[in-house]
C-alpha cells in the first residue's frame, strides 16, 4: 500500500497543536537565531501520535518538542503497528522524505514488529534484512543533506522475579548498534537506557509510566488495560526526556537547542489529536 499526499497530510495532523510550530518559527523567525530545522521521527506505536480516542496511551515523541528549542520542530511519522520493511513498503518513508532539508535531523526506531518474524509483512531478520532496511533510512536522509540518527527500541516493562528488568528485543539493539558503526550513524541505545531506568524504577514504580489502568479509570478503557509497551504521558514524557538528553551525549544537538532537561514537564500537558 502506498500513502496519496493526502493520506500524509492527515498523518501530521496528529501532532498536538500545543507542539507544533509557532507562527514566528514556521516564518523563519527572523530574530537572527539559529536556522529553523525539523526533526523528522520514522518509528512505530512506541513514538507515535496518539488521538484523543486512544488517550492516555502516549507516545515519546508527542512528549519530545518539550524538551527542544523554538527553532526545532517536530514532524513525528511514526505510526502503530510498523516495522522498518512495513514502513518502507507502504510508501511512509517516501513521504517522510519528500519534508526533508538540509540540516534536518530523521530520527529512526523500529524493532518492536520487526521481532514478529511470523508475519511476512513486518518480521525482519536482525543481522540482514532489518540492517539493509535500515539502511535506507539512512541513505535516504543523507541524500537529502539530513542527518540520520538511529535509535534502539525502547523497552518493554518485564521484570523477572527477582525484580530485575529484563531486556525483550533479542538481537536487533545489537544488530542496529553494529549498523550504527558500520555507516558511521549516531546512535541513540535507547534500549539501554530506558532498561536502566526501569531498574531503578522498579515493577511497581513503572505502573504509572505504563498503559496499566483500572477498570473505570479511562472511558476510552472502560474494563482497564494492562499493557507493557505503550506509555502514559509519564512515561511519554520521561522517554522523550531520554531521547533529547543522548541527541546532547552525542553531539547531534547543543545546548541552545534544548530545554527543560532538568525540569518537571506535568503529564497533564500532554494534548492528544483528534480521531480521523
Amino acid at each position: 500500500m502506498s500513502l496519496t499526499r493526502r493520506q500524509t497530510a492527515t498523518a501530521l495532523i496528529t501532532l498536538p497543536l500545543a507542539l507544533t510550530a509557532t507562527p514566528a518559527l514556521a516564518h523563519g523567525g527572523g530574530t537572527g537565531g539559529p536556522r529553523p530545522r525539523t526533526v523528522h521521527i520514522a518509528g512505530d506505536s512506541t513514538a507515535a501520535a496518539k488521538t484523543a480516542d486512544a488517550a492516555p496511551e502516549t507516545g515519546w515523541g508527542m512528549a519530545l518538542p518539550f524538551f527542544l528549542a523554538h527553532h526545532l520542530r517536530v514532524a513525528n511519522h511514526a505510526v502503530n503497528g510498523r516495522s522498518s520493511k512495513s514502513f518502507i513498503d507502504e510508501g511512509r518513508l517516501t513521504a517522510l522524505l519528500d519534508g526533508v532539508r538540509r540540516d534536518d535531523l530523521v530520527l529512526v526506531q523500529f524493532g518492536h514488529n520487526d521481532e514478529k518474524t511470523d508475519d511476512p509483512a513486518r518480521g525482519t531478520d536482525p543481522y540482514t534484512t532489518y540492517q539493509e532496511y535500515l539502511r535506507q533510512y539512512v541513505k535516504g536522509a543523507r541524500a537529502r543533506g539530513a542527518r540520520p540518527v538511529l535509535i534502539t527500541s525502547v523497552e518493554r516493562r518485564r521484570f523477572a522475579p527477582d525484580g530485575t528488568a529484563r531486556p525483550t528485543h533479542g538481537e536487533y539493539p545489537a544488530a542496529m548498534r553494529a549498523l550504527a558503526a558500520e555507516e558511521g550513524v549516531p546512535l541513540l541505545d535507547l534500549q539501554a537506557l530506558s532498561l536502566a531506568r526501569w531498574q531503578q524504577l522498579g515493577p511497581d514504580g513503572t505502573l504509572p509510566y505504563f498503559l496499566w489502568l483500572e477498570p473505570g479509570e479511562s472511558p476510552n478503557y472502560p474494563a482497564g488495560k494492562e499493557d507493557n509497551t505503550h506509555f502514559r504521558p509519564p512515561g511519554a514524557v520521561d522517554v522523550a526526556r531520554m531521547t533529547a538528553r543522548a541527541l546532547l551525549d552525542v553531539g547531534v544537538l547543543a545546548n541552545r537547542d534544548l530545554r527543560r532537561l532538568d525540569d518537571e514537564v506535568p503529564g497533564d500537558r500532554i494534548t492528544w489529536g483528534r480521531p480521523a
